[in-house]
């Protein structure tokens, strides 16, 4: 179980990973050291499985941020799934999801001409319903 300061510490590294155990430790009011040690804790109990960044893809050419609502009308979705593990370019999250459809695709496009050309060649293996990101 993780009490109360533990969960200032997930709160504080949801917010910045990259703190040092000596700022992290001044927002939750504990030592360094014991800081530390409550973050290894929760490295070791599974309840922190990573560090990770968020990246800016338009600064990166990805002006075109898409989600796409995947349906697959048989029972056989490996041509689907083979077709997405070429696709590391341009696909960020492939969520198997419950509901209408059966996986929800989130994607970044260089254009709307490489779009269409993906959407082509998913359209082979599935039917989509696309939704741009505005903001």
């Amino acid at each position: 179980m993780i009490d109360e300061t533990d969960k200032k510490i997930l709160d504080e590294l949801s917010k910045n990973s990259r703190l040092t155990m000596k700022e992290l430790g001044g927002k939750v009011h504990l030592t360094a050291p014991a800081t530390a040690s409550r973050v290894a804790k929760l490295l070791d109990n599974d309840i922190i499985k990573g560090c990770s960044i968020e990246v800016n893809q338009v600064k990166l050419g990805f002006a075109i941020h898409a989600f796409l609502n995947i349906y697959i009308k048989n029972i056989h979705h490996q041509p689907y799934l083979a077709f997405i593990e070429k696709q590391d370019n341009y696909v960020i999250n492939n969520y198997k999801v419950s509901g209408d459809g059966c996986y929800l695709l989130e994607c970044k496009f260089p254009s709307n001409e490489v779009l269409d050309q993906f959407l082509n060649n998913l359209n082979k293996q599935a039917n989509y319903k696309v939704s741009i990101v505005i903001s």
